[in-house]
């Protein structure tokens, strides 16, 4: 009986130890995403202010056009790569907060054989 409670204790701490180490890893990920999120947003706002100056400086229509063309191409094409990024950033964050989980699950299933 007593191997039995001693078992089912370092089972219990294992489980809190890969709980806490998830989280920090969680807290990381979040962290670095936010931190993407935010340069995101910064760029994109000083790419679309540098486009509103151009456009005031525009003579012709067809000038106009063509610089709104570029930079809906540009934000397109940089959106692509930042979602690509954070998607990854959020892919890297479940599997790094699974593992702790995944390592406890062996040890208490290899225990209960």
């Amino acid at each position: 009986m007593a191997a039995t409670f001693d078992d089912m204790q370092k089972i219990g701490k294992d489980n809190a130890d890969a709980a806490l180490k998830s989280f920090g890893t969680m807290t990381k990920g979040v962290q670095a995403i936010a931190v993407e999120v935010a340069d995101y947003s910064k760029k994109s706002f000083e790419d679309g202010s540098a486009t509103v100056e151009k456009l005031l400086g525009v003579k012709t229509l067809d000038k106009a056009v063509e610089i709104q063309a570029e930079a809906a191409k540009a934000a397109y094409e940089a959106f692509l790569s930042r979602a690509t990024k954070i998607g990854e950033l959020y892919a890297d964050l479940f599997k790094d907060a699974y593992r702790p989980f995944e390592a406890a699950t062996v040890k208490a299933t290899a225990a209960t054989k």
